[in-house]
């Protein structure tokens, strides 16, 4: 697997995984919610973002953006969930910017559960996501960075 920075090439392919990903992840998400996120996601988003691609046989699998050191999205093809590319995908993103933080749904327990293992502690709470829908986040940080799983000084 390889990661590199996004080209705008890269866009509809993108958002085909962020769609297929929320669709996959995001239960709680209505069709109209979606289609209110999908030109957030293509035309803001993704162009304004430090985003980094993931490509496994020069395909395109999953991709982060981070803005700082916070990670703002994270999706991975869900016909390779689980095979590692989200963990090599935030362990890119620690490596270039230190300790992350990250907003998760709440009620997408995969998500938390994955940000768990990669070292993300709750920090927070939020009722209303970040337009203001009711979808509470749960704010989280990495308190003390590792790439391996295990806590480091």
């Amino acid at each position: 697997m390889q990661i590199r920075g996004y080209e705008r090439a890269d866009n509809a392919r993108l958002v085909e995984i962020w769609l297929a990903a929320v669709r996959a992840t995001h239960l709680f998400l209505s069709e109209d919610d979606i289609q209110f996120f999908l030109p957030q996601v293509r035309d803001q988003y993704l162009p304004a973002l430090e985003v980094f691609v993931a490509l496994d046989d020069a395909e395109l699998t999953g991709f982060a953006g981070l803005s700082g050191s916070k990670l703002e999205m994270l999706f991975v093809d869900p016909a390779r969930h689980g095979t590692g590319i989200g963990k090599k995908l935030v362990d890119h993103a620690v490596a270039l910017k230190g300790a992350l933080e990250v907003d998760v749904n709440e009620e997408n327990p995969g998500a938390v559960a994955f940000y768990r293992k990669c070292g993300f502690l709750p920090v927070g709470r939020s009722e209303l996501d970040s337009s203001g829908k009711p979808f509470p986040l749960i704010h989280m940080a990495q308190l003390v960075h590792s790439t391996t799983g295990s806590d480091r000084a």
